[in-house]
């Protein structure tokens, strides 16, 4: 199912939630809407469900307009943060409700909440009430409930933020299969930048009701449409820099601790006032060569599969991932990093 949205605005009170938002979501992608609290994530997908309606703007599932359809007609399953269980009911009995308000048969329902529970793996379970089971299971239940219904489109807000760490890898595992196998319409809203990197076909990043940058997250992480992106997708280091060379061929930019040359852009200009940014994976170790950053290490935090040097380069503080750390390393050495173009952020300030 394609959903297209155009022209979305929404307002509470005197407060604009959405701002004219235009998006399309194709047939059985996995697609991200993520941004800081606030920015009109969870809106945008409560207008898609139905729960609210639009003030002006179009929302439409295939060439239908579902703008006047009631949630309960639009055929859309919902997982909710908080799992929303009913605490009286069996497993089987949660996963059947959608069908016992659809009048579906007694013999079809009992079916077809073996074959829900069989998707999610919980079939075991099924006559255990939520009180008995972990999170992830909650969670489990949650999606097989949404399921059952057998949705056009599936819509998660925030479906994993009260699991801890390792029940979110093993969830984020379980809905990338259930998308492989079901090709089902999926929109989920997170503020987990690690979720919708390792998880979405494409992304919509939102700040203050507008759609800041959409694209592929290799992109959106690569090649951020601005500081603000590039901040909330990862971490950086920025310098202060202008544009002294510009061409088809490499970028120059002068910044306070000296030139760097970076991949050419698009609309980049020389004169130009930019932010010149490096991921702190993006450093490596330097023996010449472009782009080389002497600095002095201040602090190293050990975390196991990488270490985090916090350096001195000039008056800047930077940060610096080092991958399957092997030796040691004291505060007061001096050291020289490097970035290659490719992965230097050049961003108009």
């Amino acid at each position: 199912m394609q959903i297209t949205i155009r022209e979305l605005t929404k307002t509470f009170g005197s407060t604009p939630v959405l701002k004219g938002v235009s998006l399309e979501i194709r047939s059985g992608e996995l697609f991200f809407l993520l941004g800081p609290s606030g920015c009109g994530k969870t809106t945008l997908l409560r207008l898609v469900a139905g729960f609210y309606p639009p003030d002006s703007g179009d929302v439409r599932f295939g060439d239908r307009c579902v703008n006047d359809v009631p949630p309960h007609l639009r055929n859309t399953g919902m997982v909710f943060q908080s799992y929303a269980l009913w605490p009286h009911m069996t497993v089987a009995e949660n996963v059947a409700y959608g069908l016992d308000v659809r009048s579906v048969p007694a013999k079809e329902r009992a079916q077809r909440v073996r074959e829900a529970l069989g998707m999610v793996r919980m079939e075991d379970l099924a006559d255990r009430t939520p009180n008995q089971l972990s999170g992830g299971q909650q969670q489990r239940v949650a999606l097989a409930r949404a399921l059952v219904i057998r949705p056009d489109v599936l819509l998660l807000d925030e479906p994993l933020s009260n699991l801890d760490a390792r029940l979110r890898l093993e969830m984020r595992d379980e809905i990338r299969r259930l998308h492989q196998e079901l090709k089902l319409t999926t929109i989920y809203v997170t503020h987990d930048q690690k979720e919708a990197l390792s998880l979405a076909d494409r992304m919509a990043v939102l700040r203050g009701g507008v759609i800041e940058q959409l694209a592929d997250p290799r992109t959106v992480y690569r090649r951020p449409s601005s500081r603000f992106v590039a901040d909330f997708i990862g971490e950086s280091n920025w310098l202060e820099g202008e544009i002294e060379e510009a061409g088809d061929q490499r970028l120059v930019a002068r910044t306070g601790i000296g030139d760097f040359e970076a991949s050419p852009r698009a609309g980049v200009q020389r004169g130009m006032k930019v932010w010149v940014g490096i991921r702190p994976e993006a450093l490596d170790w330097a023996e010449g060569g472009t782009n080389v950053i002497e600095a002095e290490l201040r602090q190293t935090n050990y975390l196991g599969e990488i270490e985090e040097y916090v350096l001195a380069v000039g008056e800047a503080s930077f940060k610096c991932f080092v991958q399957n750390p092997e030796r040691v390393l004291a505060p007061g050495t001096k050291l020289k990093m490097r970035v290659r173009p490719d992965d230097l952020l050049v961003l108009p300030r």
